[in-house]
């Protein structure tokens, strides 16, 4: 299957062949996503070329029956005959993952961050509940519901996809006597016609005109909605604190009223089940994408569900004795504590005054990179930036709109980048990166900014953000 197929899709749409065709990034899936549009104004879509006609029928016609619901999905405009391509609306490209990327980097969310995931969660019940209303349950793929095979083959995809491959040992009889008995524990709580939407998290959320959009649902399946709701606020790289979690569950609650009544104990009483198995289901995706397919955005991810899983287990799930004592010692494996123990790396990155001097390097390592931005056109030799810093919007588009900046940051983290890819490797505690201009403002605090954020989205390490000269200072990435 080739981009001809859903350029004529898209022909077939518009009366005019797309004159524009951009592949788009994906992830774990491997479908093909392609952005069309034409020069003479006509519609952006997406394109959609996909290698399972079971699961483009399930995506098709949940798109169709969910959109009749008048739930928020995109809509389903053309199929081929085969069934292997399909054109649909296009959404735009912020997900909701990068909406509340400040949010993630910092675990303190602002209040638009807070109000765009409670307006998420609070749609969550429509789909499960009002999207399962007539819905025909025999077109999902590639499980008609929520059964104990799928429970099943999910919990040994974390035994041989993660557990084995960390190398620590175990008794898989009695691990798979504990499996059984979570297997009966989440069935207790799988009766009913509702809607599993199955990975639903802020990946597969799109903000469009301030909205949340559903995409990628094709997986769900009848079964229970606990799941959803343990996909969305365990999300590993979502990073929630506990108390913003506490405040989206009551919103579901509240939301969930109109279909179910139930009682909050209840309600928490199932749902940890449901968060230790949606743990190790994704800690088995993550294994097979990251340690054998060798995906980085999956190793990335692996540190932040350690750290879930470390949390869950402050209240021990005692209910299966043997996976218990075993995921205690599995969050206690040296390749997961050294980040905790004070091994892990640590990336500092400074902005200050040149006729301040340079900051000494607090960690006595004495390396790292000092970068000069003087050369970069200055917002402060203009009356009307010089009560203004590098972190104002009019600043930031005084140095954007210039251009200079970018170039010279383009440059710069390519050399930090190497540096701390090869710190890692090597085990190195310690980085330093300043970057310096006349007075420590306006371009230094920019650059330095935008830097520590780039590090801590790339990487999995501490990053310490300090403007020397504003006397401000944040930490990104702790767990």
């Amino acid at each position: 299957m080739d981009v001809t197929t859903i350029t004529k899709l898209y022909a077939d749409i518009n009366g005019i062949a797309p004159t524009k065709v951009v592949e788009l990034p994906s992830s774990g899936s491997n479908r093909r996503y392609f952005r069309l549009s034409d020069s003479d104004g006509g519609k952006s879509l997406i394109g959609v070329l996909g290698t399972s006609v079971e699961e483009n029928n399930a995506f098709i016609y949940m798109a169709r029956h969910f959109a009749e619901k008048g739930l928020p999905v995109p809509e389903v405009l053309a199929v081929s005959d085969d069934r292997m391509a399909y054109i649909q609306t296009d959404l735009g490209d912020t997900l909701l993952f990068n909406e509340i990327e400040k949010g993630r980097l910092t675990r303190s969310f602002s209040v638009h961050e807070k109000d765009v995931l409670a307006r998420t969660i609070r749609l969550l019940p429509d789909i499960q509940f009002g999207g399962a209303e007539d819905m025909d349950f025999s077109v999902c793929y590639p499980a008609v519901e929520f059964d104990e095979r799928s429970i099943m083959w999910d919990l040994n995809y974390f035994k041989y996809c993660f557990l084995k491959a960390t190398g620590i040992e175990f008794k898989e009889d009695k691990l798979e006597d504990d499996f059984h008995a979570l297997s009966d524990v989440l069935m207790e709580s799988a009766q009913g016609n509702t809607f599993m939407y199955r990975d639903f998290q802020s990946r597969n959320v799109m903000i469009r005109d301030g909205e949340p959009w559903f995409i990628d649902f094709q997986g769900g399946r009848r079964g229970p909605f606990y799941y959803d709701v343990a996909s969305f606020l365990w999300q590993a790289k979502a990073n929630l604190p506990e108390s913003l979690r506490h405040e989206l569950l009551e919103e579901y609650l509240k939301s969930l009223n109109k279909y179910l009544t139930i009682s909050g104990e209840e309600f928490h009483a199932r749902l940890r089940h449901f968060v230790l198995f949606r743990t190790l289901q994704v800690l088995g995706a993550y294994g097979f994408r990251g340690y054998f397919e060798k995906k980085p955005h999956f190793m990335q991810s692996v540190p932040f569900a350690i750290a879930n899983l470390r949390a869950l287990l402050h209240e021990p799930y005692n209910e299966y004795p043997y996976l218990n004592e075993l995921l205690h010692r599995l969050v206690n494996l040296k390749q997961f504590t050294d980040e905790i123990g004070g091994h892990r790396l640590t990336v500092r990155v400074l902005s200050f005054a040149y006729k301040k001097g340079i900051p000494n390097d607090t960690s006595g390592n004495g390396g790292g990179y000092v970068f000069d931005c003087r050369a970069i056109n200055n917002p402060g030799k203009y009356e009307h930036y010089k009560q203004f810093t590098g972190l104002d919007a009019n600043v930031i588009k005084f140095l954007e709109d210039d251009g200079e900046v970018l170039t010279f940051l383009d440059h710069c983290h390519e050399l930090v980048d190497a540096s701390v890819q090869r710190y890692l490797e090597r085990g190195f505690t310690n980085l330093m990166v300043a970057y310096g201009c006349t007075g420590g403002q306006h371009r230094s605090v920019y650059c330095a900014q935008h830097t520590a954020e780039h590090i801590a989205r790339k990487f999995n390490v501490k990053v310490e953000l300090v403007h020397r000269e504003q006397d401000m200072e944040q930490t990104f990435n702790v767990k």
